[in-house]
């Protein structure tokens, strides 16, 4: 189904507010984090000044293994944020990811609302993003390869989301032949392709099928965080039934089993879905993440308190990993993934 562009920008408009607000949070399912409890090591011996953060993210240097995960774009309010967002990120050395450039395919209108990002953010990674059920329909990859050079982009994000389009209003729940399409851009564009839901989790299975065609890195997004089937039932005023607004996997499920995947295949595995402070940011990466992510949170920070006070937010989480590592004998996020969490109900 066709959708104009000042729909579309208005579509993204009430996206912004309603993640604003906590109405769109999950209701009974939650990321799974809580589950778990880190094995505490009396006989520690590592020195924090010495823990290292830097991390390599598709041929840049990071120093916080962390994601500004996509979030908006194509829509007059967009500019100022993505421009913050970008700040904060240039100014902590981190990844920041673009919100679907849809808009900007097929309507240059709102272009400066995605190339802001570069612009404030000349020298880190920066993700584009287009969605599945626009690339199903692609006629031609020089659509996504414009997309990228819009943004200089280092990798191309590629979202997943048959819940939210299944219920969006004038949502395009046909996906017939995304495994090809998939395929088909990983071979012709020359950055890595990076698949991501949008709050339901993928599977291993999924994850799977995925890295077989070339996939370059997964982003989980699971449930836990922003339940977008919710947002999209408060677009519609409440008239859809609320059935499926828990629906998807838990975040921390999908990073445990997807990890797994790293024996035979060479891929970023991002954590996202519920990433809410440093606790649940460290044991992320104690379940397999390779980068953590987090997008409506920063938000509604950066709402409150600005640039500066997104930047304290993440390095505060990160000083928190930090302490974690300390207290589990971790000197590095590799040694924070061996076996350093248990389940509670093994602590009874």
């Amino acid at each position: 189904m066709s959708v104009n562009s000042n729909t579309l920008s208005q579509r993204k408009k009430e996206h912004i507010e309603l993640c604003l607000t906590d109405k769109v949070a999950f209701k009974e399912k939650t990321a799974g984090f809580e589950k778990y409890e880190f094995k505490h090591y009396a006989i520690t011996e590592v020195d924090e000044d010495k823990i290292n953060f830097t991390t390599d993210f598709y041929g840049k240097k990071i120093s916080y293994p962390f994601l500004i995960s996509c979030m908006t774009g194509g829509a007059m309010e967009a500019e100022n944020i993505n421009a913050q967002l970008a700040d904060a990120a240039n100014n902590l050395n981190i990844a920041i990811g673009v919100g679907s450039q849809r808009q900007a395919i097929e309507n240059k209108e709102f272009n400066k609302s995605y190339k802001i990002i570069r612009k404030k953010a000349p020298k880190i990674p920066v993700l584009g993003n287009i969605g599945a059920a626009q690339i199903v329909r692609l006629n031609n990859i020089d659509d996504i390869r414009y997309a990228a050079d819009l943004i200089e982009a280092d990798a191309m994000v590629i979202h997943a989301n048959p819940l939210q389009e299944l219920i969006q209003h004038n949502g395009e729940p046909n996906f017939k032949g995304l495994l090809k399409s998939i395929e088909k851009i990983v071979k012709v564009i020359n950055i890595p392709v990076i698949v991501k839901e949008v709050g339901a989790g993928i599977s291993k299975g999924a994850a799977e099928r995925l890295l077989e065609i070339g996939v370059r890195g997964i982003d989980v997004a699971g449930a836990g965080g922003t339940s977008w089937a919710g947002v999209e039932i408060l677009r519609n005023g409440g008239k859809l039934s609320d059935e499926f607004w828990d629906w998807g996997l838990p975040t921390s499920y999908c990073i445990r089993t997807i990890s797994k995947l790293k024996s035979d295949y060479e891929f970023n595995l991002i954590g996202s879905g519920g990433i809410n402070n440093g606790i649940d940011a460290a044991k992320a990466f104690a379940l397999g993440a390779d980068i953590a992510a987090s997008a409506r949170v920063l938000l509604q920070e950066l709402n409150r308190s600005g640039v500066e006070g997104v930047q304290k937010l993440i390095y505060n989480w990160f000083e928190t990993v930090r302490n974690v590592m300390f207290l589990t004998g971790s000197n590095t996020l590799t040694e924070l993934k061996k076996s350093k969490l248990v389940r509670k109900e093994k602590l009874y």
